[in-house]
């Protein structure tokens, strides 16, 4: 099988200790994390985490039903094939002249991306959007020097009516529940 990025979503207990298990289950079995991203969710003392690597699918599964097992953690999905919603945020430092500053503005008016600070010789840019996006910025921008670069990595999210990842969790222990 040909290894792909897969995005996994997780939800975990908000509490020390659980990124560093979960870091530590992907480097014992080999994979190289592209990106991670943790965040508070819609449930108080529930973080969401959005990891990125490269994997087979039957890989990134066996991963994926032993984070499940670790604990604090409470839901896991690989939302790969699914339609989600990806976006990353960065921030890139341009150096810029009174000559070419015109030009790097263009570029950000055109990426629909934010200046967040200017100062003599450079433009600090804030940029969101999919990873091919940020990629194509930078490229962009790349030509009149990069100073410094600074990206979050993925956050995703399944699209339309589907709920949070708590809210499906509660519904399938409620159906199992009754099943009893």
């Amino acid at each position: 099988m040909a290894a792909t990025k897969h995005a996994l979503v997780a939800m975990v207990a908000d509490k020390p200790g659980v990124l560093n298990r979960i870091a530590s289950l992907f480097r014992r079995r080999g994979f190289n994390i592209e990106s991670i991203a943790v965040g508070h969710s819609e449930v108080a003392g529930i973080s969401r985490m959005t990891i990125v690597v490269d994997g087979s699918t039957t890989q990134v599964e066996q991963v994926r039903k032993q984070l499940e097992k670790v604990i604090d953690v409470i839901k896991v999905l690989d939302v790969t094939g699914e339609a989600t919603i990806t976006r990353e945020l960065a921030l890139i430092k341009v150096k810029t002249t009174v000559a070419n500053r015109s030009e790097v503005i263009q570029i950000v008016d055109i990426f629909r991306a934010n200046i967040v600070d200017v100062s003599s010789d450079s433009v600090t840019i804030e940029v969101t959007g999919d990873g091919n996006k940020i990629e194509s910025f930078y490229r962009l921008l790349k030509g009149f020097g990069i100073k410094e670069i600074a990206r979050t990595g993925a956050i995703a999210m399944t699209r339309g009516g589907s709920g949070s990842l708590m809210t499906e969790k509660k519904e399938t222990e409620s159906k199992a529940k009754s099943k009893k």
